[in-house]
């Protein structure tokens, strides 16, 4: 019971990934908050966590709603007192190409995906600050992390949630709060019709909820990127290659072309610790080459 004294609160937990998560952390311990749109789903996830013998409670809230995440929080806080873990899964669908796609369908995945993930850690944050102690997922996926035909908007929330991971991390460590993000693959309403049937089968939620205890215990790691699916993990990094000294003046985008192979060696590639490595990469590999220029 590696959670045990633990309370999560789990969006978009109603059905399918996020009920699996639900059950998953109950079952390790973890006191659950089940956050859905449709509060009799929430109630009913609830309810079978608690007749498996954990503690639930269902909770009817829209991410976006600023009000409303601020009373599920209320509620979290009245009931356990505390909140230890956040797992940010809610999430919608609107696939199109982007040539055919209206703005309307792009802001409202992106106000899902990623207003509604900040607006519920921004809920908690200062809890979790206070305690010295907090956990914080962001769902992101591959379609972010690579791309997917058809799925820009999704695309850009989910890769933008790396983004917004990368930097609580540095902002919460000081502070006991981790955080990461679960790249998924599974069966839900959401994948219907875009992977086949006989994939589908092999995606249950529950193989992809296990990597989600990695990432919500004591122990876990922070800035990771997990990625999960039938079974199978493995970890995905933002790198920065080493890069060349090209310089400046007339002839420097053409230098930039002809040594692109060059530029793009992945040989001795790195994973940043913070986004000001690249300027100080960049700024360090000037001045050697105006020193060996001098000698």
């Amino acid at each position: 019971m590696i959670l045990e004294g633990r309370t999560a609160v789990v969006t978009g937990a109603g059905a399918g990934l996020g009920r699996s998560h639900a059950l998953t952390l109950a079952s390790h311990g973890a006191r659950i908050i089940v956050n859905d749109m449709d509060g009799v789903s929430a109630e009913s996830v609830a309810a079978e966590i608690i007749a498996a013998g954990g503690e639930a409670v269902g909770v009817a809230a829209s991410v976006t709603d600023e009000k409303q995440v601020s009373v599920m929080v209320d509620r979290a806080m009245d009931t356990w007192g505390r909140i230890d873990i956040l797992v940010n899964n809610a999430g919608i669908l609107r696939d199109k190409t982007f040539a055919k796609m209206d703005m309307d369908d792009f802001r409202f995945v992106l106000d899902v995906h990623l207003m509604g993930a900040a607006i519920c850690t921004k809920a908690v944050w200062g809890i979790m600050r206070q305690q010295q102690f907090g956990r914080i997922v962001m769902t992101t996926s591959s379609s972010g992390l690579y791309g997917s035909f058809g799925q820009s908007n999704y695309g850009a929330a989910k890769m933008a949630l790396v983004g917004l991971m990368q930097t609580l991390a540095l902002e919460g460590e000081k502070y006991g709060i981790r955080v990461n993000c679960l790249a998924p693959t599974a069966a839900t309403q959401m994948t219907d019709g875009i992977l086949t049937k006989e994939a589908l089968v092999q995606l249950s939620p529950d193989l992809v909820s296990s990597g989600l205890l990695a990432l919500a215990q004591d122990n876990a790691p922070t800035r990771a990127i997990l990625c999960a699916g039938a079974g199978y993990f493995a970890r995905a990094n933002i790198t920065l290659t080493e890069g060349l000294y090209i310089g400046g003046g007339e002839s420097a985008g053409e230098n930039v072309i002809a040594h692109w192979d060059g530029i793009s060696d992945r040989t001795g590639e790195i994973v940043p610790a913070y986004g000001l490595i690249q300027s100080e990469r960049e700024l360090a590999g000037a001045s050697l080459a105006r020193a060996a220029k001098a000698e």
